[in-house]
């Protein structure tokens, strides 16, 4: 009986060398294919860590050209504004001249209006037929034509509403042909320049 046991262990130990042999195939080829797959993976690594650096190496070439071109745009805009509000000043400052200068003149000019009115409102009509007082007529409107011209116009007055902003009152009255507030008399004619009083009219203002 224990001859029949060796004799099958004879018979089956090939199996198992077999089996021996199989399994150190097996786990050969399993070491080969992780090695391989290590090498691949390592390759991959490599190869996906030198894009990368192309890459951030392209990058940073092309940010530094994107950050030179936005600082000069940058200036180039600061200075274009810069321009443009001293431009915007410039001319407001001018405009103010002239507006200041052109008020100054009118004041001058205005007193020889008044005493062109005067003198003419003196003339009986006969001597409105005279040749110099025609004359002098006709100065008068050239230059009432020549102010209208450049902007100055009278403030209206007798008739009208007081206004504090276009009237000076210096006198007050009670006439119940007038209604309240109302102004009957104009002592001096005012005048705006545009939509700025040159002088106030002075007038009397009933009720």
């Amino acid at each position: 009986m224990a001859k029949k046991k060796v004799e099958d262990v004879a018979e089956n130990k090939p199996d198992v060398a077999e089996a021996t042999v199989e399994e150190e195939t097996v786990a050969a080829d399993a070491t080969d294919t992780a090695d391989n797959a290590g090498e691949e993976a390592s390759v991959e690594e490599e190869t996906e860590a030198g894009a990368e650096e192309d890459a951030a190496k392209e990058e940073e070439k092309k940010d530094k050209k994107d950050i030179l071109i936005e600082e000069l745009n940058d200036k180039y805009m600061r200075t274009f504004a810069e321009f443009d509000n001293f431009r915007k000043r410039t001319e407001k400052e001018k405009a103010a001249m002239f507006e200041v200068g052109a008020k100054s003149i009118i004041e001058r000019v205005l007193p020889i209006v008044d005493s062109f009115e005067r003198g003419l409102a003196t003339l009986s009509e006969e001597e409105k037929s005279q040749p110099f007082a025609e004359g002098m007529d006709k100065v008068y409107k050239q230059m009432m034509k020549a102010l209208e011209e450049a902007g100055v116009t009278p403030i209206e007055a007798v008739g009208k509403e007081f206004d504090p902003n276009l009237h000076n009152a210096v006198m007050h009255g009670e006439d119940e042909n007038y209604g309240e507030n109302i102004i009957s008399e104009e002592f001096q004619k005012g005048y705006m320049y545009r939509e700025t009083v040159v002088r106030y009219s002075m007038v009397k203002v009933e009720n």
